[in-house]
C-alpha cells in the first residue's frame, strides 16, 4: 500500500510555500490520472482507497493501494508550474509496504506537464525521482535528477527505507531523511555526474614518436648460455629394435621418446630497467568548453 503526501515548497513545510499536497481525502479520483501505460499487454494494475491491514485512525490514514500483485502501476496529478530558483525544495511523501516484495518500487516523479496523463509511464521525463526500489538482493533509494536529457543517479547507493523526504537546496546541495533519520546530506556536483568535467584531455595532443613507455626492456648484453639445452624430450638412443620386430606386420620400427636429461627449460633473456624509459604518457588538459 503506498500513501502518498507530496509537497514541494521553500526551507520548511510550515513556513514555505506548498505547491502540492494530497491525503487522498474526498474527490481523490477527480484529481489523480490513473496510467494505461501497460493496458494493452494486460499488465496495467489498478488502485484502491483503503487504510491497509494496520492503521491508527482508519478514516484518516487512508491511501491509494495497489490492488494486484505483479502488475504496474501510475497515477499522477497535475499542479501549476513553479520555480524554486533560490530556495530549498522539498519533496515528502509515505509510502508502507504490508508484505515483503521480491520486486518493485515506490516512486514519486516530479516532472513537466503530460499531455496524456494515461501514458504516464517508465518511459516519461521527469526532473526528479525519489523513493524505494528493490529487485532481488539489490535494494537502494533512489534519488535521481534529470539534466540536460540526462537521468542522472547518484554515484552510490542509498539505504533502502520506506518513507522519506528529500531536500534540494538552493546552494546545489541534497539531504534525505528517512524515518525523520538523515541517511544522506552532501553536493550535487560531487555525487551526481550532473556537469561536465572542468578539464578534458586535449585532443590535438599526440605522444611523440620517439617516446618510451616501457619501463623494462630485454638486457642486450644476456646471451644463452653454450650447451643451454631446451628439447624436453629426446630419442632414446641406448633402445634397439626387437629380434621379433616385423616391419610388414609391426610397421616401421622407430626409437621410443624419452625425457632428456639434460633439459634446462626455455631460456629467456633477462629483464632490466629500460634507461629510455620516460613514464606514462597521457595527454594534457585543457579546459572544457562544455564546462
Amino acid at each position: 500500500m503506498r500513501r502518498t503526501a507530496l509537497c514541494l515548497g521553500s526551507v520548511a513545510l510550515a513556513s514555505g510555500k506548498v505547491y502540492f499536497s494530497e491525503t487522498f481525502g474526498d474527490g481523490w479520483e477527480s484529481r489523480w490520472t490513473p496510467s494505461e501505460w501497460k493496458k494493452s499487454d494486460g499488465t496495467q494494475g489498478t488502485w484502491q482507497l483503503s487504510a491497509g491491514k494496520w492503521f491508527a485512525n482508519e478514516a484518516e490514514d487512508k491511501g491509494v493501494q495497489t490492488a494486484e500483485d505483479s502488475r504496474f502501476f501510475g497515477l499522477s496529478a497535475g499542479f501549476d508550474s513553479f520555480s524554486n530558483a533560490g530556495k530549498e525544495l522539498i519533496i515528502q511523501y509515505q509510502a508502507k509496504y504490508e508484505k515483503d516484495i521480491e520486486c518493485g518500487g515506490g516512486y514519486v516523479k516530479v516532472g513537466p506537464k503530460l499531455s496524456d496523463p494515461k501514458t504516464f509511464g517508465d518511459p516519461t521525463p521527469y526532473n526528479i525521482m525519489f523513493g524505494p526500489d528493490k529487485c532481488g538482493y539489490t535494494k537502494r533509494t533512489h534519488l535521481i535528477f534529470s539534466y540536460k536529457g540526462k537521468n542522472v543517479l547518484k554515484k552510490s547507493d542509498l539505504a533502502y527505507k520506506q518513507e522519506g523526504e528529500g531536500t534540494s537546496h538552493p546552494d546545489n546541495t541534497a539531504k534525505v531523511e528517512i524515518d525523520g533519520e538523515k541517511i544522506y546530506e552532501g553536493s550535487l556536483k560531487e555525487d551526481w555526474e550532473l556537469l561536465a568535467p572542468k578539464e578534458i584531455k586535449d585532443p590535438d595532443d599526440k605522444k611523440p614518436s620517439d617516446w618510451v613507455d616501457d619501463s623494462m626492456m630485454d638486457d642486450p648484453e644476456d646471451k644463452k648460455p653454450d650447451g643451454w639445452v631446451e628439447e624436453k624430450k629426446i630419442v632414446d638412443a641406448k633402445a634397439t629394435k626387437p629380434d621379433d620386430w616385423d616391419d610388414e606386420e609391426d610397421g616401421e620400427w622407430e626409437a621410443p621418446v624419452i625425457d632428456n636429461p639434460e633439459y634446462k627449460g626455455e631460456w629467456t633473456v633477462k629483464r632490466i630497467s629500460n634507461p629510455a624509459y620516460k613514464g606514462f604518457w597521457e595527454a594534457k588538459k585543457i579546459a572544457n568548453p562544455e564546462y
